[in-house]
């Protein structure tokens, strides 16, 4: 109320237009919210003439004075003042939109996108923007203050084997000759640390030419960061402090201590490499419990040294049968491939299960104690390979905090995970591929087995993980060009193609490379998760759709045949 009696200019958007008679009343919405003018009629009856025709996102500019409201709102930071407005101008008046500008709207998703520059003046997705600024800032200002140094790597580069397609872009001045986009800096922050610049980091767009869903997207922002002579403890000491530092600071929450888990303790306990960590309901394995079953589909499990697990849903017991055969439908889907879901209910009515006939009560109250239970909790439990089993049931795990509301968006939950495969087998393409990237160092115990036993070799690499979702990923380098070379020689590249992918790389290792590792930091992840959204377009200011199209821009298109031609492409008659 400081300002009660100061005469003001305001300019902005007519959020509402709203007429009692003797009084009228706009609010005005500009960057920093919703501000109420009032004009009088009897005082000045042109004025309120003039207003009268002024509808919705109509731009106006206001001279008047502050005044206490009668009304006072206290849900906005401006409820408690109005301005009595004096002189008014119509700056631009405006088509009825195709969607409330409100903060819930009547747009669905494709419609805002198509329109996202009225989307974007909401409150909702203003605040997100707002919150993107300062996380940028912050991630800047606290990198700089510990001696990172911000440069920034080319947009126009080679194509280079990251595990997703290339955005390819032609070259008119070489025809038949392409750049591409970068999937992220990964060669060039290397190439720094081998230049001396031993502490880098970058906020920049990244590209991949891959299946878009709620957390990806063509293009998206990453905060690339390096180091030189560290180990792994170095880097996930340096970014647990950082990050820490960025939820303090935007958004006010202290993570607290953050856990290190190896990759097989996530997926023997969470049945994911990215486990959310706010609610338990951790996977238990079964197998000594029924190594004897006769059982078809446990026994099957134990000869071929597969995995009977399972988890326990607190409080499922009350689950009605539609609820568990829609868990058995969603178990048995082909990306999990279970062939069932078994059911051990403890309710009021004793120890009831699908499989009552091939185990006994005495069996059934070995498995609950084994999962903990208590009365009034729900058994799913599961058979097969142990990676599919314990992915299906991570599956489920998620599925069912959902359908129970665990996954509370105001709370943190957060951990490094280490100690990744170093290669993955591609059973489609019949060939081993590396897990992160070919540039990530093996351990050195494990260096022998590079040729002999690629599935034992484990990599220095390292992910931090929030609420379900990778917001990191990184790994300790390779620096001995020697290595380098055996690693690209072990995903099956011969020496030319090694040399003409990656000759400059291996040969700058051939010049005092030091020890360096590092990660990056998914911006926009990071940002969504902060704003409490599913979605990271919610944080996008200019976003793409599922079907990777910019809806506002139509994009992309076709080019002309005079430009087909001039970058040397053919032209189809």
């Amino acid at each position: 109320m400081t300002d009660a009696g100061r005469e003001v200019t305001l300019a902005g958007w007519i959020q509402h237009n709203r007429n009692f008679g003797g009084l009228t009343f706009i609010d005005l919405r500009d960057r920093y919210g919703i501000t109420q003018l009032v004009f009088d009629s009897e005082k000045d009856p042109d004025l309120a003439a003039r207003i009268s025709g002024m509808g919705r996102e109509y731009v106006i500019q206001a001279k008047g004075i502050v005044a206490e409201r009668y009304n006072k709102n206290k849900e906005i930071p401006t409820g408690e003042i109005e301005i009595i407005v004096a002189e008014l101008e119509l700056l631009n008046p405006s088509k009825i939109p195709p969607f409330t500008i409100e903060d819930e709207t009547d747009g669905g998703d494709e419609q805002r996108m198509k329109y996202r520059y009225l989307d974007l003046r909401r409150q909702p997705v203003k605040e997100n923007m707002l919150l993107r600024h300062r996380l940028f800032q912050e991630c800047r200002n606290y990198l700089s203050s510990q001696g990172f140094l911000e440069i920034d790597t080319p947009f126009l580069v080679n194509s280079t084997p990251e595990g997703a397609r290339d955005f390819v872009v032609p070259s008119s001045k070489q025809p038949g000759n392409f750049y591409a986009l970068p999937q992220s800096p990964q060669i060039f922050k290397q190439i720094l640390m081998m230049s001396g610049y031993d502490k880098y980091f970058q906020v920049v767009k990244c590209f991949r030419d891959e299946d878009f869903r709620a957390d990806r997207q063509p293009e998206f922002t990453q905060i690339d960061c390096e180091m030189s002579f560290i180990h792994q403890a170095d880097i996930i000491r340096t970014f647990t402090d950082f990050i820490k530092h960025v939820f303090r600071t935007v958004r006010g929450e202290e993570l607290g201590e953050i856990p290190t888990y190896t990759y097989n303790e996530v997926m023997s306990r969470y049945g994911s490499d990215k486990p959310d960590l706010r609610f338990g309901m951790e996977i238990h394995t079964m197998n000594t419990l029924v190594e004897n079953a006769e059982f078809a589909p446990f026994k099957e499990a134990i000869e071929s040294n597969g995995l009977v697990a399972g988890i326990n849903v607190t409080g499922g017991a009350t689950f009605t049968r539609k609820q568990t055969d829609q868990l058995t439908e969603f178990i048995k889907d082909p990306r999990r491939g279970m062939k069932g879901l078994i059911t051990v209910r403890w309710g009021e009515e004793g120890i009831k299960s699908s499989v009552d006939k091939f185990f006994n009560e005495e069996q059934l109250s070995a498995w609950l104690t084994r999962f903990n239970a208590q009365k009034g909790d729900l058994l799913l439990i599961t058979s097969g390979k142990t990676r599919m089993v314990q992915k299906a049931l991570g599956d489920v795990r998620l599925e069912v905090a959902n359908q129970l509301n665990l996954r509370d968006k105001n709370k943190f939950a957060a951990a490094w995970v280490v100690d990744f495969p170093m290669f993955s087998f591609d059973e489609e393409k019949n060939e081993w591929t590396f897990e992160h990237h070919p540039f990530t160092s093996p351990k050195t115990e494990h260096m022998h087995l590079i040729d002999s036993d690629k599935g034992a070799v484990l990599a220095n690499a390292y992910d931090f993980v929030l609420n379900g979702s990778e917001l990191c990923s990184g790994s300790i380098r390779i620096h001995d060009q020697e290595v380098q070379a055996s690693i690209f020689r072990a995903l099956g590249m011969s020496t030319e193609e090694a040399q003409a992918k990656f000759g400059f790389l291996l040969s700058a290792l051939e010049f005092g490379a030091p020890p360096h590792g590092g990660c990056a930091f998914g911006f926009d992840r990071l940002a969504a998760i902060m704003c409490g959204t599913d979605s990271i377009r919610d944080v996008i200011p200019f976003p793409k759709n599922n079907a990777g199209r910019d809806l506002m821009l139509d994009a992309p298109g076709p080019l002309d045949a005079k430009q087909l031609k001039e970058l040397g492409l053919r032209v189809e008659e």
